[in-house]
């Protein structure tokens, strides 16, 4: 049996990709909406581990100055390094550049609660 890539959302702007056990998060039509062109990120140091509501970036946007927070818990397995040098990549609408991190260890029903649509 295959495992199916499911796309969920989160209400502050996030779009979360499971594939197998991986959890990708990156900032969503929405978000990028509500944040306007993003200028400038903040990169946490020593992310090892998140809880639900943790910073997973700070990011300065035409529109706002925010942090994005993780919708659930979960061990980071990948941070996307490229946001540090590059924050424009965060406007992208191409997921391959837009994502934030990767995420392990995830309760499942954690990521089924969040929505199916932006």
């Amino acid at each position: 049996m295959t495992a199916k890539n499911t796309m969920k959302y989160s209400e502050n702007g996030l779009w979360i990709l499971k594939d197998g056990s991986n959890y990708r998060i990156g900032l969503s039509e929405k978000g990028q909406d509500d944040l306007g062109e993003v200028m400038f990120v903040e990169v946490p140091s020593d992310l090892n581990e998140v809880a639900t509501g943790d910073n997973l970036i700070g990011v300065e946007g035409a529109k706002a100055v925010t942090e994005l927070t993780a919708p659930f818990s979960g061990k980071v397995s990948r941070f996307n390094e490229a946001l540090a040098d590059d924050p424009e990549k965060l406007n992208s609408p191409d997921p391959q550049d837009n994502w934030i991190l990767d995420l392990s260890e995830v309760d499942e029903a954690a990521f089924n609660a969040l929505s199916d649509t932006i």
